[in-house]
């Protein structure tokens, strides 16, 4: 009797890991976290430094499937009058049609359209990157930071990527002798389980 009792109780903790472990590995949808994610850009200032700056105001998701990276995708949308360079007459003019022409453009976006594997931490991204009303396909790494819980039963995952665009492609073509037209963007996002 013993013995069949303890033989029941292994079946059904063996059974719950398994099904624990398949929820576990199925896609997720996250919800970017404002709070914990980064849109950062750097570009060069009359050849001798970098100038950097951010975006403040954010949102997207993104999936993730650790069996099938084919079905990843993620979608941002950046409200362009959010850019901080943490001087404001510098951001006013980067608001104005000289560069992101807050008015007439107020977001920037990009959509995935393919995820595929190069390590186990490491994604080739293409997608879809729009600035000001112009849509460019680009292709960069990403890097899946990690996954677990957070502090409220949700389940967390944070990446981080580089990405190198030319301004001018983008119709910013203001001041090319002392502005770089080569831009960084540097991006860390969190997302969190809907």
């Amino acid at each position: 009797m013993f013995i069949a009792r303890s033989m029941f109780a292994f079946g059904v903790f063996a059974l719950s890991v398994t099904m624990l472990g398949s929820i576990a590995a199925q896609a997720e949808t996250y919800e970017l976290d404002p709070v914990h994610s980064t849109f950062q850009f750097r570009v060069k200032h009359l050849g001798v430094s970098f100038a950097y700056g951010r975006f403040n105001d954010s949102k997207g998701s993104f999936v993730l499937d650790p069996n099938d990276p084919s079905k990843n995708s993620i979608e941002v949308e950046i409200q362009t009058k959010s850019v901080d360079t943490a001087n404001k007459m510098r951001d006013e003019h980067l608001a104005g049609p000289d560069f992101f022409d807050v008015a007439k453009y107020p977001t920037m976006s990009f959509k995935s359209t393919s995820f595929t594997k190069k390590s186990d931490t490491t994604y080739e991204v293409a997608g879809d990157l729009t600035i000001r009303g112009v849509t460019k396909p680009v292709k960069f790494d990403a890097t899946l930071v990690g996954t677990g819980p957070g502090m409220k039963g949700e389940r967390r995952a944070g990446w981080e990527a580089t990405l190198v665009i030319d301004r001018t492609e983008y119709g910013m073509t203001y001041g090319t002798e002392g502005i770089g037209t080569e831009v960084t963007l540097q991006i860390a996002i969190e997302g969190v389980t809907k």
